[in-house]
């Protein structure tokens, strides 16, 4: 079946299979654990708020009692709440199978991390690096392993501020959300090159939902952001059934191979059917992959080991 006649009906039987989707409580996140769970899947919803997590999981299993699902706390702006969400799967044996960097926020006012780091930045992009490298050995033993990062259209014009990553000389929230989904870019295509350099069973690909009615638009940003978004929200984008789909898609369709994007695959990828699509051509470039990925090593103190399949 081709990526453009895919929907929710064609994902394959999952029963077996572990998947950590993180900001699975709301917006795409909650609509890829609704997905994997009704075709069998084991779902680890990693969540900042256990409370929201719980509730969120419950209004799953109402509909589907057999919905096999597990909620988790994970902060992923607070590098020490991810190494303990690490450490707790490894203590639990947990298996792997693959793990959907979701979670995300979207334009808030500058505010920095627990350990310093401009919050988009931070959330956006080092604790999916972080947590990615601190559970890439389970992600080994998985079946199938991979790895989604979830990214955005705006990644398209992003750059990276590597003489200001923190907003201290000059903030602007938008050019900082793009800066963070440019990032997922440089290292979802990055992770692949290594991985495959290794010789590692896992996989690494990338998706974005176009403009989708997931919340983020209006959840992070205030005052005539939070106004733009909302219409944007209503009038522009598609629902968060549709906008899942590139990410279901990446996480789930046989034929995904390592290094690919999945957007929609209507006008300027705004909206449509998951299809593979062209990242953008700075997003691409093996030099500043290399230089964040090393940035990120320090900041986040995690070094990756890439183990060779056997």
């Amino acid at each position: 079946m081709s990526a453009q006649a895919w929907t929710a009906e064609s994902i394959p039987d999952q029963t077996g299979r572990t998947f950590v989707v993180t900001g699975a409580n709301s917006g795409l996140g909650l609509a890829t654990t609704r997905q994997l769970a009704r075709r069998g899947a084991h779902v680890v919803m990693a969540v900042r708020n256990l409370d929201r997590g719980r509730a969120a999981a419950a209004g799953i299993t109402a509909a589907q009692p057999d919905a096999d699902l597990e909620v988790r706390c994970l902060d992923l702006a607070d590098l020490d709440s991810v190494a303990a969400f690490a450490s707790a799967a490894h203590a639990d044996g947990l298996r792997i199978d693959v793990l959907v960097n979701n979670a995300g926020v979207m334009a808030p006012p500058r505010s920095l991390s627990p350990q310093g780091h401009e919050s988009q930045f931070a959330a956006n992009h080092l604790g999916h690096f972080a947590l990615t490298g601190l559970l890439l050995d389970l992600l080994q033993r998985g079946r199938d392993p991979c790895v989604v990062t979830v990214t955005s259209i705006v990644h398209h014009g992003g750059f990276i501020h590597f003489d200001d990553l923190s907003g201290a000389k000059k903030y602007a929230r938008v050019e900082f959300y793009d800066q963070s989904k440019f990032a997922n870019v440089l290292f979802g295509l990055e992770l692949d090159r290594r991985l495959r350099s290794a010789g590692s069973r896992v996989t690494s690909v990338l998706a974005h939902p176009g403009v989708s009615a997931t919340g983020l638009q209006t959840s992070g940003p205030t005052g005539w952001m939070k106004l733009a978004g909302a219409l944007v929200h209503r009038f522009f984008a598609q629902d968060v059934e549709q906008g899942v789909l590139p990410q279901l898609y990446a996480a789930t369709a046989a034929g995904v191979e390592g290094g690919q994007l999945y957007g929609p695959d209507g006008w300027r990828e705004l909206r449509g059917r998951p299809t593979v699509v062209r990242p953008d051509p700075n997003a691409e470039d093996p030099t500043t992959a290399g230089r964040l990925w090393e940035v990120s090593e320090d900041l986040t103190g995690v070094s990756y080991a890439f183990p060779a399949s056997a």
